[in-house]
Parts: structure tokens; C-alpha cells; sequence
């Protein structure tokens, strides 16, 4: 669990409507959350009817859409 030491900015009538965070625990978020996005892209990718490829030719292919 990532900790965090977050610091609250209330309006007029004491409610939270934002807060801040230190950037380090910040940037933690932000790398756990490029983590999650990548975990469900690779269940997505599963959960298709893809045809599979072999890893070379998926290179080439990625290089040859590079220069078009």
C-alpha cells in the first residue's frame, strides 16, 4: 500500500475540495497507476481473437508502419 501524506484545501465552509500531495508520493501514484493501465491492456489483449505472431515479425511490422 502506497502511504501518503496528503494536505487538504478546504473552502469558506471547512468542506476538502482538493489536496496535495509531496511530489515523490505523487510520482509513486502515477507510476502504480501506468502499472494498472498496463495490466489491463495486456488482459484485453488475452480476452481477444487475435491471431497470434511471432515476436520478430511483430518488430518488423511496428518498423515498417515507422517509416510510412
Amino acid at each position: 500500500m502506497i502511504k501518503v501524506h496528503p494536505l487538504y484545501v478546504i473552502d469558506e465552509n471547512q468542506q476538502r475540495k482538493a489536496v496535495i500531495l509531496p511530489l515523490s508520493e505523487w510520482e509513486t501514484i502515477l507510476d502504480s497507476l501506468e502499472e494498472i493501465d498496463d495490466i489491463h491492456a495486456y488482459d484485453e489483449a488475452k480476452a481477444g481473437s487475435q491471431e497470434a505472431i511471432v515476436f520478430e515479425q511483430a518488430v518488423r511490422e511496428i518498423n515498417e508502419d515507422s517509416y510510412q
